[in-house]
């Protein structure tokens, strides 16, 4: 059976003030109908970069060289713009930045399928189908709510039926799970792999998530420096990788085994939540939670989206006024401080947010941005300051090389670093960190996971880990706090949380996170 999509010899250069940079150099692969095909690789590596030549969405900076063909015959560029959404699709890697904040998700679904549709088409009509077809609740009214309305998950369901709108030969799907907690991410790729069963969709999945290779694909294309190092079935590759870098991408996979209790910290909380509640209207999005974090600790809070866990951190930083409740910080009580009173304390709270996209401004360097805080609060000037960026970006594994490049410039990894960097500018004692490595391949993961125990380790602050990934909490944190529906409702030593839950959605957030193992997967999920 010949591929519906091919690419040979594809090779892809970007012009830069600096010159010129070869981001994919001689890449060949093909996909077949029905095929789930997953391309793997650290950031930079050149896997979104060839995703998008099929799309034509590459950069007039780029030129790109080889053959792309949609069922055996070449895609002019001409050819290309023509494909895009109608035959090819696809489904971005930051949903809150690829959705429009400012028309209804109803709006963007219509104006996507009267684009490619037949003018005959009921728009509106069709939209209702395609949020009921993956799976949004009460579709019709729906279609009113804006993207800042809908959880994280909900925004991705919202992506791919405006992806699947024209019924394309292709779905391209960028890091389709990237930041979505495990409960929901085990909804997304139930979808898709009910997509390719039901409808016989070709899925290309661009992801550096190995539970999700294993649980989705059928084949899998590994890429390192712009080059593919090793295709093969996906059992094969995980039984046996051929080539060393894909056994360092397997052997950097955080597990989910969980070892012994540690014994508990001496009690000196940096932080304290008291009987905390945010209520919007007559709806609480935090209800009744209290929660410390001694010195030096690391307090993991999962939950799926929705449960009010990043509210809770954004009040530990003050960036939300609790309804009711304290937070209180090193003793003093921060929940109704002035933002006269409050500024000097910032310097002590760190922050990374979930969406590295849109937390850092376009229009500033990245060494402009990690300077930022420190000129701020007058930690470094001059030489000094140029000094401490430097050293920052050499800690978070980009180098002082890449200090003038914008957001745009970095892939959606580096941009996380950047991120961690700034957060850790000023050596706080207390790092709200909203799922940090989420948009990180598994080999950059596993760096910066130990960039910050051995920073953690060094500097001794305390911190509040907000994560979906149950394998990162149980490589990080002493303790674990379980979120739903906006309360706690589990708590305690990591090793007690992890490997013998008593709460029955505890359990279920366990059972829902897909293992590093495609056999065992399958296993799991025939016997679930």
């Amino acid at each position: 059976m010949s591929d519906v999509l091919s690419f040979t010899d594809l090779r892809v250069r970007f012009r830069t003030e600096d010159g010129t940079t070869d981001a994919v150099r001689g890449v060949s692969f093909g996909i077949a109908p029905g095929e789930v095909l997953a391309v793997v690789g650290e950031s930079g590596s050149g896997k979104s970069v060839t995703a998008m030549s099929a799309l034509g969405l590459l950069p007039r900076t780029a030129e790109i060289t080889g053959r792309i063909e949609l069922d055996g015959v070449e895609l002019g560029e001409q050819d290309l713009r023509r494909a895009r959404g109608k035959d090819i699709a696809m489904i971005f890697q930051e949903p809150m930045t690829s959705l429009n904040p400012v028309f209804t998700i109803g709006w963007q679904l219509v104006e996507a399928i009267r684009l490619h549709s037949d003018p005959d088409v009921n728009a509106r009509e069709r939209a209702v189908e395609l949020l009921d077809l993956v799976g949004i609740p009460e579709p019709s009214r729906r279609l009113k709510h804006y993207p800042h309305q809908l959880s994280g998950g909900q925004r991705q369901r919202v992506m791919i039926a405006m992806a699947l709108a024209c019924e394309p030969k292709v779905l391209i799907a960028d890091e389709p799970t990237t930041a979505l907690d495990v409960t929901v991410q085990a909804e997304i790729l139930a979808l898709l792999r009910d997509l390719r069963e039901r409808l016989g969709t070709t899925i290309l999945l661009i992801t550096h998530d190995m539970g999700v290779v294993a649980d989705l694909a059928d084949r899998v294309v590994v890429m390192y420096r712009g080059e593919v190092v090793e295709q093969a079935a996906v059992d094969d590759l995980f039984r046996a990788p051929q080539h060393e870098y894909t056994g360092a991408l397997l052997a950097a996979v955080p597990k989910l085994e969980v070892g012994e209790s540690q014994e508990p910290a001496p009690a000196d909380p940096v932080l304290a939540v008291e009987d905390l509640v945010v209520s919007y209207g007559d709806q609480r999005a935090v209800d009744g939670v209290s929660l410390h974090i001694d010195r030096g600790e690391v307090l993991a809070l999962v939950g799926e989206s929705g449960s009010g866990k990043s509210t809770v951190g954004k009040c530990a930083a003050r960036l939300l006024t609790p309804t009711e409740g304290r937070v209180v910080l090193n003793g003093q009580d921060i929940s109704t401080l002035s933002a006269r009173r409050l500024r000097p304390l910032r310097r002590n709270i760190g922050i990374v947010f979930q969406d590295p996209g849109s937390s850092l401004d376009p229009r500033m360097t990245i060494a402009a941005s990690i300077a930022e805080p420190l000129r701020l609060h007058r930690a470094a000037r001059g030489r000094e300051l140029d000094k401490r960026v430097d050293e920052l970006l050499d800690a978070v594994e980009l180098g002082a090389s890449k200090r003038q490049r914008y957001p745009h410039e970095l892939s959606g990894g580096q941009r996380q670093r950047v991120s961690i960097a700034r957060a850790l500018a000023l050596e706080p004692e207390l790092l709200i960190a909203d799922e940090p490595t989420s948009a990180l391949d598994v080999s950059v993961q596993d760096a910066v996971l130990e960039l910050f125990q051995s920073l953690q380790a060094r500097l001794n602050f305390s911190c509040l880990f907000i994560s979906h990934d149950l394998a990162v909490v149980n490589l990080l944190a002493r303790r674990v706090a379980v979120m739903h529906r906006g309360k706690v409702v589990e708590r305690g030593d990591r090793a007690r949380v992890l490997g013998a839950p008593q709460h029955e959605y505890t359990r279920r957030l366990l059972a829902a996170a897909p293992v590093p193992d495609p056999v065992r997967q399958r296993e799991r999920r025939l016997a679930g």
